[in-house]
């Protein structure tokens, strides 16, 4: 690809792994709790990358897009927050020729370069824990809410989209999902981070997780499936679709492994994992 660092794998062994993580509250880019320390532990033991791309539950377009600028923003996405957090900035160098590539790997859409977008916070608040230093270029590709009719492409459709990214784990690129499993705002109790985590996301979050050491690809596509738990779990699909990205570039016999069990705010689960070593 042309990319700084970027190394080619000859072999399976040589895969990148993909990662899901579970995001939660901004907050968590300046706090230190078990959360944030699990990924400190992570970026440690993870092989180097030659790129990061991070597909974001926080930029959402009318069709597909991948970031192309050379030195990326730190968008600060979000409102009423302290001061300390928006002082946060996370200087990254882009990967512009890793960006171009997806548009030329990718056959189900056409995906299009962007430079009006940098790294939300689903992608830098959990960066600056795993690659502290901010020396590995990064990139992020938009999930295609469709806008126009105000009915998001199905799930299944971003799931044979993901596929088709996996030539980049051949590439020396991580591929992280950042969203949450279980994400309601309407139902959270904000106030409180530790707050006892309530029944129906409990269960929700437990039949994902059989479904996930599974290998039940199907039974997370069609989620709705999941009990009545889901309704209230996935209101909507913009937190839910990169843990779906991540589990389609999963290959057969290659192990998951949980980064993080565990919620925030009553209601928010931060479940995390791991795919491939």
């Amino acid at each position: 690809m042309g990319n700084r660092g970027v190394k080619k794998a000859t072999d399976t062994q040589a895969l990148m792994p993909v990662l899901f993580i579970g995001h939660g509250n901004p907050m968590n880019a300046i706090l230190k709790n078990d959360f944030t320390e699990s990924l400190k532990a992570l970026g440690m033991h993870l092989p180097k990358p030659g790129a990061i791309l991070v597909i974001s539950a926080h930029w959402l377009t009318d069709g597909t897009f991948t970031g192309c600028k050379e030195k990326p923003d730190t968008i600060h996405d979000f409102y009423g927050f302290p001061e300390e957090l928006y002082a946060v900035t996370y200087p990254a160098p882009g990967a512009p020729a890793a960006a171009r590539s997806i548009t030329k790997i990718v056959k189900r859409a056409d995906v299009r370069c962007s430079t009006k977008w940098g790294l939300d916070h689903g992608s830098w608040t959990i960066l600056r824990h795993l690659y502290p230093e901010a020396s590995i270029p990064v990139f992020e590709m938009s999930l295609d809410y469709n806008f126009n009719d105000w009915h998001p492409k199905p799930v299944r459709y971003h799931y044979e989209l993901a596929k088709e990214l996996f030539e980049l784990r051949k590439k020396g690129v991580l591929i992280i999902g950042s969203g949450n499993i279980v994400h309601n705002l309407g139902m959270i109790d904000f106030a409180n981070i530790d707050a006892p985590v309530v029944g129906w996301a409990k269960e929700f979050d437990e039949k994902a997780k059989a479904n996930l050491l599974s290998g039940n690809d199907h039974g997370l596509i069609e989620y709705d499936t999941m009990g009545k738990a889901n309704a209230l779990a996935v209101p909507t699909l913009d937190h839910y679709l990169p843990m779906i990205y991540a589990i389609a570039l999963r290959q057969k016999h290659e192990p998951l492994t949980f980064i993080y069990e565990g919620f925030q705010h009553a209601s928010i689960s931060m479940r995390s994992f791991q795919i491939g070593e």
